[in-house]
């Protein structure tokens, strides 16, 4: 295959813009599959992408198309997420390409991650072409989203294509201005190898499928390779392109995309970011790489029975192959045992590792309430950086605390312009800068306190603007807040995994919704239990439990009252020694619904 026919690019929107569809056009189009064995998200290929209609993974595919002017080119694919949860992915797609489609709705616009990934796409220098969808629908506004590709972009509105990827109008127009906008690799297949792992899953059968991006030389069966990072080497058994399944090729060239299978068996030696290159003509230095990525979002994993442990860890080092953003360390709780410390991009990213390991690990687990992380001052003169409450230091030993504050793009309706204002003070934001883009749209921009949007934030911005609000976000620091640690006790003891870092004018609260929903959750004993919500010394919300009463007087028909009453102060004294003694059973439910609580 000549360099020349070749075009790498991946399609970038906000999400729900219609990605996956058109990717799904693209592989009807070149008759990948049969129309029997096609079926919606081809490249979706987890249950959970399927059911939540969203892409949580980048996905690779090389595409055979003949041009009208009757040359046969391959178009290497990558289908990228559009939660802004999983911009990571997008950022290590783009690094991949030279082009990018970036994707607008005609009947939403431009919104907020339209906006960032396009600003992704620029700082890699990528050739970016303009689509606009879903142009088949009644409320579509075509012209109004040219107006806006010139206004809020900066692009030549006169290149956008306009298609329709439900209905398939306009795909052959796309892949000729793919054909001809993007340009095609450069490279050289006869340099020394020089490749970029882009993504890596695990097979339990052939080990670690590397992906990989071939920027100099050539890669084949057979030889030996290094990766750079590490040093290790290994014989390549199988390389290949992406069609349908995994389809093997013998090679792979300056400017290809392909995957690689070398037995690779020791999960940690392969780091997305890394360089492979030839053991018998290395290339001199390493590829960029990725930047690193910076979670925002802490919780621990624990399994709910101790025994899974191990097989908790090895999931976890096989789902960062695959899930290359995810961070995590050993850790312990007095109430659930050893787990693990993981850093997530946001709360739908958290949501998604969890379902992950249940299912495609069989694994049960617990996890503890989300955090951020907090800068603590003490009055030692010593500062730490802590994001979980268990490492938080006695109040009287805190001088002062910061905590991380986003800011937020939020392009919305004008009519709900005053909604989401209430809403961003709500959550302690601080208004910046608000613009209109045009006579219906506003962009607003707000400084907050990044705790405030882990929630719910997200879903009442939604739900406030009936879905027409879109929302981006940047971490632009720390800020000083009054932070208090809220620990929950049952029946007089606290449990360490429910404990919260929050701040100290919500904590009350907060403190009232987890006692509620705790009270709710936890199976009644034979005492009764107290759920309190406490800061130090200070009981700030409690809800109580009753107790299962056992009828003793059952036995007794009718006869003298002492006889009732003797049996009664005796229940009643084995009742107070079982309070003394008794373990408050906690289920799996009580830690979800803690984790899901909304603020009230």
């Amino acid at each position: 295959m000549k360099i020349e026919t070749i075009r790498n690019f991946c399609i970038i929107a906000h999400i729900d813009h219609g990605k996956s569809t058109l990717a799904d056009r693209f592989i009807q189009k070149a008759r990948m599959i049969e129309d029997r064995n096609f079926k919606n998200q081809m490249l979706d290929n987890m249950d959970i992408e399927r059911e939540r209609g969203i892409t949580i993974k980048s996905t690779a595919i090389t595409i055979p198309y003949e041009a009208r002017d009757g040359r046969l080119y391959v178009l290497n694919l990558v289908d990228t997420p559009g939660h802004v949860d999983f911009s990571y992915e997008v950022s290590r797609a783009i690094s991949s390409c030279e082009g990018a489609l970036l994707l607008i709705d005609a009947t939403q616009g431009v919104e907020a991650q339209t906006l960032s990934n396009m600003y992704m796409a620029l700082e890699h220098d990528l050739e970016i072409l303009p689509v606009i969808n879903k142009i088949d629908l009644p409320a579509a506004d075509v012209p109004g989203v040219r107006h806006q590709i010139d206004h809020d972009l900066g692009l030549d509105s006169g290149a956008a294509v306009e298609v329709s990827a439900k209905m398939g109008i306009g795909i052959e127009d796309l892949l000729e201005a793919i054909v001809r906008r993007i340009p095609p690799p450069g490279g050289d297949p006869d340099n020394p190898l020089q490749a970029l792992i882009f993504d890596s899953r695990y097979d339990p059968y052939r080990g670690v499928v590397v992906h990989l991006r071939i920027f100099q030389g050539t890669l084949k069966t057979g030889q030996e390779i290094m990766l750079f990072s590490s040093g290790t080497v290994y014989r390549v058994e199988e390389t290949g392109v992406f069609r349908i399944g995994l389809e093997k090729s013998g090679s792979l060239r300056a400017g290809e995309v392909g995957y690689i299978i070398a037995g690779i068996k020791t999960v940690s030696d392969i780091r997305v970011g890394d360089t492979v290159t030839s053991v018998e003509n290395p290339c001199e230095k390493a590829l960029p790489g990725f930047r690193d990525v910076k979670p925002v979002v802490f919780s621990s994993i624990y399994p709910v029975d101790a025994n899974d442990y191990e097989e908790l860890q090895q999931a976890m080092e096989k789902l960062k192959l695959n899930d290359a953003s995810l961070i995590y360390e050993k850790d312990s709780s007095a109430a659930l045992g050893f787990g693990f410390r993981c850093g997530f991009l946001g709360l739908l990213h958290l949501e998604v590792v969890q379902e992950r390991l249940e299912r495609e690990f069989g694994l049960s687990l617990v996890l503890t309430a989300p955090s951020v992380q907090y800068k603590v001052h003490l009055r030692s003169g010593e500062s730490r950086i802590i994001d979980n409450p268990a490492e938080y230091p006695e109040q009287e030993r805190v001088e002062s605390a910061e905590e991380p504050y986003i800011k937020a793009a939020i392009i919305t309706p004008s009519v709900y312009l005053g909604a989401v204002m209430n809403l961003c003070m709500e959550k302690r934001g601080v208004q910046k800068d608000m613009h209109y883009l045009d006579e219906k749209r506003v962009e607003v921009s707000y400084e907050m306190p990044l705790a405030e949007v882990l929630f719910d934030f997200y879903d009442k911005l939604k739900s406030l603007s009936r879905g027409y609000a879109s929302f981006d976000y940047d971490i632009v620091g720390y800020k000083p807040t009054d932070l208090v640690r809220l620990d929950i006790l049952l029946n007089g003891k606290a449990v360490d995994a429910l404990s919260q870092l929050v701040f100290r004018g919500g904590a009350a609260a907060r403190a009232r919704t987890v006692c509620k929903k705790l009270a709710a959750e936890i199976p009644r004993h034979q005492f009764k239990i107290p759920v309190q919500g406490a800061i130090g010394g200070q009981i700030i919300a409690r809800e109580t439990i009753s107790a299962v009463r056992k009828d003793v007087l059952a036995k007794c028909y009718g006869g003298d009252i002492t006889r009732k009453r003797k049996l009664l102060e005796k229940q009643k004294e084995g009742k107070k020694r079982m309070k003394m003694v008794g373990n408050v059973e906690l289920p799996q439910s009580a830690f979800l619904a803690v984790l899901k609580s909304d603020e009230s």
